[in-house]
C-alpha cells in the first residue's frame, strides 16, 4: 500500500498593491480621518499658497516696476536674475540629494524593504510623486518668475512653464539615478558645485563690468526657449533610466534621507531650528573625515580656545564659502536693485556672521562642553563671538561701498546691532513651550514661543527700521 504525501502549497510573496492596501487598513484603524477632513485640509494648504504666493508675484512686479529700479541697466538686471537662478539651482540638487530623494521610514525599511517584494513596484508610486511634484513645482515657479519679470505674454509663460518642467523633470530623475548607484557618482557632487560656481562667475562678471563701465548685453534669443528644447530630451531619457534603476535602490540609499527629512519636519512644527541644525552640523564633521592633527600653542584660555576655533573655522570651508556668497550677493544687490540695498546689507550681514557662529552655538548648546572647558560661561561665549564679530566687521566694510563711499557714525550702530543679534541668536536656550498666551481677535498668540522663535531676526528688523529712518 503506497501512501501519498501532501506538500503544502507553496508560499507566496503579496504584491506591493496588497502590501499598500493592508497598510491603509492598518492607519485608517489607528488614525481614523474622514475624505472631507483630507480635502479640507488640502483646500486650506492650496488656498494659504496661492493666496501669499500671487500677493508675492504682484509686490515683486510692482517694485521691479518702479522708477528707481527701471533707471538700472536690463543687462545687469538680466543677468543677475540668471545667476541667481543658477546658483538657487544648485542649491536645491544639494538638498534633493541630502534628502534622497526617494526615502522611507524605520517601519518600512524593517517590514517591507527587507521582505522579498518587490522593488521597482513597491518604490513606483514614490517615484511618480517625487517626479510628478518636481516638474508641476518647478514649472509653476518658472510661470510665477516670468510673470513677475514682466513677461505677461503667453508665448513668454509658455516657454518659461517648459524651461521649468524640464528642469524640475530633469533634476528629480538625475537624483534617483545617483542614489540608484553605489558608490555615489562624482558627478552629483560636481554638478551642484558647478551650478553654484557658474551662477558665481556671472555675478562676478556682471559686478566687474558694472564697476567698471560697462555692462554684458542681453541675449539675442530669450534663454527659457533654449533651455526648455535642450532638456526636454534630457528629461525624458533621465526619467526612464531613472525608472529602470528603481530596483538597484538599495536599503541603505532609501534610508539615508529619512533622518534628514524626519529632522526637518520636527524642526518646522516644533519650530526649533536647532533640531535641524544638530543633524547638518554632525553630516558636516563627519564629511571632514581625518585631519592631520597640530599641537595648539601655550598660553591662557582665552588664547587657546581662539586659536582652536580659528582651526575650526578652517576645516569648515563651508562656512567661509557662504560668507564669501553673502558678499558677493550685496553687491548684486546693488547692481540689480539698488532700492533695497539698505535692508538687504543689514539682513545680508547678519547671516554672513551666523555663518561664523558654530562655536559659539556648539559651546551655547552643550553644558557638558562647557564644564569641560572650564572658565565663566560668559568667557567662553565671549571667546567665541571674537571669529564672528571681525568676520561681520570685515564684511560690513567689504560691502559699504555699495552702498555709500564713506563710512558713517551710523555705521558703528548698526554694525554692533549686527553682531549683537547673532550672539543672540547663537546663544538661544532650548525651547519652551509654556509660555503665555494672548487673546486676539484673530486667534490665541504664543508670545513667549514667538519671543524665543524672533530672538536674533527681531533686532534686525529693528536695525532695518532705523536705518531707513536715518536715510
Amino acid at each position: 500500500m503506497t501512501s501519498t504525501r501532501t506538500f503544502p502549497p507553496p508560499v507566496v510573496a503579496p504584491t506591493p498593491r496588497q502590501l499598500r492596501a493592508r497598510l491603509r487598513q492598518a492607519r485608517r484603524r489607528h488614525h481614523p480621518v474622514s475624505l472631507g477632513e483630507v480635502l479640507t485640509d488640502a483646500y486650506v494648504v492650496v488656498l494659504f499658497v496661492a493666496l501669499y504666493g500671487w500677493f508675492a508675484v504682484a509686490a515683486i512686479r510692482d517694485h521691479l516696476a518702479a522708477p528707481q529700479v527701471a533707471r538700472t541697466d536690463p543687462g545687469d538686471r538680466y543677468w543677475i536674475a540668471v545667476a541667481a537662478v543658477t546658483a538657487a539651482a544648485g542649491l536645491v540638487w544639494w538638498g534633493l540629494r541630502l534628502t534622497g530623494p526617494l526615502l522611507v521610514t524605520p517601519a518600512t525599511q524593517a517590514w517591507l524593504v527587507s521582505s522579498p517584494v518587490d522593488r521597482r513596484a513597491w518604490l513606483l508610486p514614490r517615484f511618480g510623486g517625487l517626479v510628478g511634484g518636481g516638474t508641476v513645482g518647478v514649472g509653476l515657479l518658472a510661470v510665477a518668475a516670468a510673470y513677475a519679470g514682466g513677461r505677461d505674454r503667453p508665448a513668454d509663460l509658455a516657454w518659461a512653464a517648459l524651461a521649468g518642467l524640464t528642469c524640475g523633470a530633469a533634476a528629480t530623475a538625475w537624483a534617483v539615478i545617483a542614489q540608484g548607484t553605489a558608490p555615489t557618482p562624482r558627478w552629483a557632487g560636481r554638478l551642484g558645485v558647478g551650478l553654484s560656481a557658474a551662477g558665481a562667475t556671472i555675478a562676478v562678471l556682471v559686478v566687474l563690468g558694472h564697476a567698471a563701465g560697462w555692462s554684458l548685453p542681453l541675449p539675442p534669443v530669450p534663454l527659457t526657449p533654449v533651455v526648455g528644447q535642450m532638456l526636454l530630451p534630457v528629461a525624458l531619457g533621465a526619467t526612464v533610466n531613472a525608472y529602470r534603476r528603481l530596483p538597484r535602490v538599495d536599503r541603505a540609499a532609501l534610508t539615508t534621507g529619512a533622518q534628514f527629512a524626519n529632522a526637518a519636519t520636527t524642526a518646522a512644527v516644533l519650530l526649533d531650528p536647532s533640531l535641524l541644525a544638530a543633524l547638518v552640523e554632525s553630516r558636516r564633521w563627519r564629511a571632514v573625515g581625518l585631519v592631520r592633527g597640530r599641537p595648539l600653542r601655550a598660553g591662557g584660555r582665552f588664547a587657546v580656545l581662539l586659536q582652536a576655533e580659528v582651526r575650526r573655522l578652517s576645516r569648515r570651508r563651508g562656512a567661509l564659502v557662504g560668507w564669501a556668497g553673502a558678499l558677493l550677493a550685496m553687491y548684486a544687490v546693488a547692481v540689480a536693485l539698488p532700492s533695497i540695498a539698505g535692508p538687504a546689507h543689514l539682513v545680508l550681514a547678519y547671516l554672513s556672521t551666523g555663518r561664523l557662529t558654530g562655536g559659539l552655538r556648539a559651546v551655547s548648546r552643550s553644558a557638558g562642553l562647557r564644564r569641560s572647558l572650564g572658565g565663566n560661561d560668559t568667557l567662553l561665549r565671549l571667546t567665541h563671538l571674537v571669529v564672528p564679530g571681525v568676520g561681520a566687521t570685515v564684511w560690513y566694510l567689504a560691502t559699504l561701498p555699495a552702498l555709500r563711499p564713506v563710512p558713517v557714525p551710523l555705521d558703528a550702530v548698526l554694525l554692533l546691532g549686527v553682531v549683537t543679534a547673532a550672539f543672540w541668536a547663537g546663544t538661544r536656550p532650548a525651547m519652551r513651550y509654556g509660555g503665555a498666551m494672548v487673546n486676539t481677535p484673530f486667534a490665541m498668540v504664543p508670545v513667549d514661543l514667538v519671543r524665543q522663535v524672533l530672538r536674533g531676526p527681531d533686532l534686525v528688523a529693528v536695525l532695518v527700521v532705523v536705518q531707513l529712518l536715518a536715510g
